[in-house]
C-alpha cells in the first residue's frame, strides 16, 4: 500500500544506542535486528578468538578485538514502521565520530549493566544527548544475573545523569530468582523462564494486587517485596509525563536481558510506540522542518574503505526533509554548486543495498571522490546551511611523521582523508621553526586505529610520539589580547581550519592561563561552549 509522505515520515524512527564498554549493546542491537527480520540469527561477540562476529563491527581491527570502533548504521522495518539505529561504539578507547553519530539521531536508548550501573562512557555520551535535549529511554541489562537493586539503579541516575526515572516494568527477582518483570502500563507479567529464557509467557493480571501473581511466582517473600515495591513507586515514584520525557528530562525504563532475549521485543513495542519520528533542525535560515517536501540533508560521518577491494569512501548522510529520489540534482552549500546524488546506498553493516527513494530520518550513504567534509549541508532548494558538526577536545596527543619519506605523499593522502572521516584531528604547530604535525583523538585506541589503517589501507608506516597534552581549547578574543596572549604560549597551534588551539598539560595549567588572560575566550570544542 502506497503512504502518503506524512506517513513515510511519522514512520521513520532514527536513534543511537548508548552505552559503556560490556553492557551488551552490540548483543541488544543484534536482538533488535532479529525482530525487525533483518537477521536470521543473533550470534554475539564473545572475545577475540571467536570466528562468529557482530554485524555491526565490520573493520578488520574490530574483528580481531571483538569490540566496534566505528559507527554503523542499521536499518530495518518492524510493524508499520522503518527503523533506523546508529550504533555507536562501546570501547572505552572511542572516537569523536560516535559523539557526531548522535547529532543524527532523533532520540538515543542508553544500555546499563545491573551489576555495573551508570559507566564512566555512558556519562560522556549522555552528555552529548543532553546537549541536544533528545529523549532517552533506559534498558537496564542482565536481569539474569545478580546486580543493584532497581531503586539503587534510580537513584544513580538522577544523582549521576542528573534525570528523573519513570519505570516502564518492574522485575521480580533478580539473578538466580528472576522470575518475570511486570509490565506497568499493559497490567501483564512477562514470565522468566530459566531453561528457555526467549520463551516468553504472557498472564494478563488485575494490577499487582491480583491474587493471580501469588500463584505463578509461588514465593511469598518474593511477591511481598514486588508489592512493596510496587507501592513505593505509585506513592513516591515520578508519574509518567510524556512531555518530559520528549525534552528529555525524564527517562522511561524497561528492565530485561538481551542475551536471553528477555524483554527486548517488549521494549522494542514499547519504544516504537513512545519514540520521536524525524524532528525539526537548526539551519542558518530557520528551523528546517522534516515535512518539508523539499530534500535536505547533512553529513554526520565519513568511512574510507568499508570495502577494502574498491578503495571506496562513503559519505553517510542524514535526510533532514523531503525525498530522496535516486539520480536526483541537489546543492552543495559549502562547494556553491549542484551535485547529482548516483548511487546511494542503506545499511546492514558491510552488506549494501541500492536505494531508489529515501525520506526525512532515514540515513543513506553517498559515494563520496572527496567532495565532502564532515557537516556539510545539501539542499533540494535553496543554499541554507546546518549547525555545524561539534569538534570536541582530544585528550591525547602524538607528534606524528612518515618513517619513510619517499611513501610522503601516500600519507599525506591517508592523513587528510582520515581527518575528514573525523577519526582524528590534526594539528600543526604555531610559530616554530621546525614544523611538526600534531594528531589529536578522543580515545588512545584511536592512534592504534590510524597505524593500523594507514599500513592496511595506503601502505604507510609512521612514527607516533607520545606528548605529555590532555587538553586543547580553541582561543578567540581581540587583536592585541590575542597577540600578547600568543608571545607568552610555547603550545600553540593551528587547526585544519586554520583557527587558534592551545594545547595544556593538564587542568592547573590551563586554569592559569584563563585566570591570567580574561579576555581570551577559551572554547572546548570549535564552536559549543566556553570551558
Amino acid at each position: 500500500m502506497k503512504h502518503s509522505y506524512e506517513q513515510e515520515v511519522q514512520s521513520r524512527k532514527t536513534f543511537a544506542i548508548i552505552s559503556h564498554p560490556d553492557a551488551g549493546k552490540t548483543t541488544l542491537t543484534e536482538k533488535l535486528l532479529y525482530f525487525g527480520g533483518a537477521i536470521r540469527e543473533a550470534g554475539t561477540v564473545k572475545g577475540r578468538k571467536n570466528s562468529k562476529h557482530a554485524l555491526s563491527d565490520w573493520m578488520e581491527i574490530e574483528k580481531q578485538r571483538g569490540i566496534s570502533v566505528t559507527s554503523s548504521v542499521m536499518e530495518f522495518h518492524y510493524n508499520d514502521y522503518h527503523v533506523n539505529i546508529l550504533d555507536t561504539p562501546g570501547h572505552e578507547d572511542f572516537s569523536e565520530d560516535t559523539y557526531r553519530t548522535l547529532t543524527a539521531a532523533d532520540s538515543a536508548t542508553m544500555l546499563i549493566d545491573v551489576a555495573k550501573g551508570v559507566e564512566a562512557q555512558t556519562i560522556k555520551l549522555f552528555k552529548v544527548c543532553r546537549m541536544r535535549g533528545i529523549p532517552i529511554f533506559t534498558f537496564i541489562n542482565k536481569l539474569d544475573r545478580q546486580g543493584k537493586d532497581p531503586f539503587e539503579l534510580m537513584e544513580e541516575l538522577e544523582e549521576v545523569l542528573g534525570i528523573r526515572s519513570y519505570p516502564m516494568n518492574w522485575p521480580i527477582g533478580m539473578g538466580q530468582d528472576f522470575k518475570a518483570v511486570f509490565d506497568r502500563s499493559k497490567n501483564r507479567l512477562e514470565l522468566y523462564n530459566h531453561q528457555n529464557p526467549s520463551k516468553v509467557e504472557i498472564i494478563e493480571i488485575n494490577g499487582y494486587l491480583d491474587p493471580t501473581i501469588d500463584q505463578v511466582i509461588n514465593d511469598e517473600p518474593l511477591v511481598k517485596q514486588f508489592r512493596e515495591e510496587m507501592e513505593l513507586l505509585d506513592v513516591a515514584g515520578d508519574q509518567f509525563d510524556s512531555e518530559l520525557i520528549d525534552s528529555g528530562q525524564l527517562t522511561p525504563i524497561f528492565f530485561g536481558s538481551a542475551i536471553s532475549n528477555f524483554g527486548v521485543q517488549t521494549f522494542l513495542n514499547h519504544f516504537l510506540e513512545m519514540a520521536p519520528s524525524p524532528t525539526p533542525r537548526k539551519s542558518n535560515e530557520g528551523i528546517v522542518d522534516p515535512l518539508d517536501s523539499k530534500f535536505s540533508g547533512f553529513v554526520f560521518k565519513i568511512q574510507a574503505n568499508m570495502n577494502p577491494a574498491h578503495r571506496d569512501r562513503i559519505a553517510f548522510l542524514r535526510i533532514t526533509s523531503g525525498i530522496y529520489k535516486k539520480g536526483m540534482t541537489v546543492n552543495h552549500v559549502r562547494l556553491g554548486k549542484p551535485l547529482r546524488l548516483a548511487q546511494p546506498t542503506q545499511f546492514l553493516a558491510q552488506s549494501r543495498s541500492s536505494v531508489e527513494e529515501a525520506y526525512a530520518g532515514d540515513i543513506i550513504g553517498l559515494f563520496d571522490p572527496g567532495t565532502f567534509r564532515i557537516g556539510d549541508t545539501l539542499v533540494e532548494d535553496g543554499s541554507f546551511e546546518f549547525d555545524e558538526m561539534p569538534h570536541f577536545s582530544p585528550e591525547h596527543f602524538c607528534a606524528i611523521s612518515v618513517k619513510d619519506a619517499l611513501k610522503h605523499k601516500s600519507y599525506e593522502k591517508g592523513i587528510r582523508q582520515l581527518t575528514e572521516e573525523g577519526a582524528i584531528q590534526l594539528f600543526q604547530t604555531y610559530q616554530k621553526v621546525i614544523e611538526q604535525q600534531i594528531v589529536g583523538v578522543v580515545g588512545v585506541l584511536q592512534f592504534e586505529v590510524l597505524e593500523h589503517r594507514l599500513k592496511a589501507e595506503y601502505k604507510v608506516d609512521i612514527r607516533l610520539d607520545r606528548l605529555p597534552f590532555s587538553y586543547a581549547r580553541w582561543v578567540s578574543g581581540e587583536k592585541k589580547d590575542l597577540e600578547a596572549f600568543v608571545r607568552t604560549q610555547r603550545n600553540l597551534v593551528k587547526d585544519r581550519d586554520d583557527r587558534l588551539v592551545v594545547l595544556f598539560e593538564n587542568d592547573f595549567q590551563m586554569r592559569t592561563a584563563q585566570d591570567k588572560y580574561p579576555n581570551i575566550k577559551f572554547f572546548e570544542n570549535s564552536f559549543i561552549k566556553e570551558s
